[in-house]
């Protein structure tokens, strides 16, 4: 386990913007590695916080979001999730982002973890919760997505992520985790 109180072994000389956007900022660093040698760094600042949601009814079932992904050229099945700007609460984006792509409410919304999502490139963080307590209201997705919503058994979503059927980062880490935390949760009401 890394320590917390490490110090900064990376020594910035200069930084520069070189692209931005509504969602991205993107700087070119010349830096001193923490070897002593001169380099060059490329970081890409998030303009907001990545949400997901895993939805758990009580029969045992989850939802998962299907869209084509742009930059890895591919159909990607995930947990539902968004981004959440920097000074909105993480719990309202994740409430929200739910609602928009499952037509999903939740009485009950749980932080299950928190990760970096690309930490060797990208400042983004994420934030997922668990929600409980489903009820069904109608869906209203981002008007640049094109989304399919499947419903299936929570043991499905776990074996996907094993498999490689689900590659997206968050939703591999928050659908492994669930099933270490909670594998009763992974039996299905008869």
């Amino acid at each position: 386990m890394s320590d917390s109180t490490e110090i900064n072994p990376w020594r910035t000389l200069s930084s520069n913007q070189v692209y931005v956007n509504p969602w991205i900022q993107v700087e070119h660093r010349e830096v001193i590695a923490p070897t002593g040698k001169p380099g060059i760094y490329g970081v890409v600042h998030m303009k907001n916080k990545a949400v997901g949601i895993v939805p758990v009814d009580d029969q045992g079932y989850t939802w998962l979001v299907g869209q084509y992904r742009y930059a890895t050229e591919c159909y990607s099945w995930e947990i539902p999730m968004g981004g959440a700007p920097h000074d909105e609460w993480t719990a309202d984006a994740a409430r929200r982002e739910l609602q928009e792509e499952t037509g999903l409410v939740a009485d009950e919304l749980a932080e299950l973890m928190r990760l970096h999502t690309s930490n060797c490139v990208t400042d983004e963080q994420g934030v997922v919760y668990v929600a409980r307590k489903l009820t069904q209201v109608g869906w209203n997705p981002d008007e640049t997505e094109e989304l399919k919503v499947r419903r299936l058994p929570l043991q499905e979503a776990v074996d996907m992520a094993l498999s490689g059927a689900i590659t997206d980062a968050i939703s591999v880490a928050a659908l492994l985790k669930i099933a270490l935390q909670h594998p009763d949760w992974l039996t299905q009401d008869e």
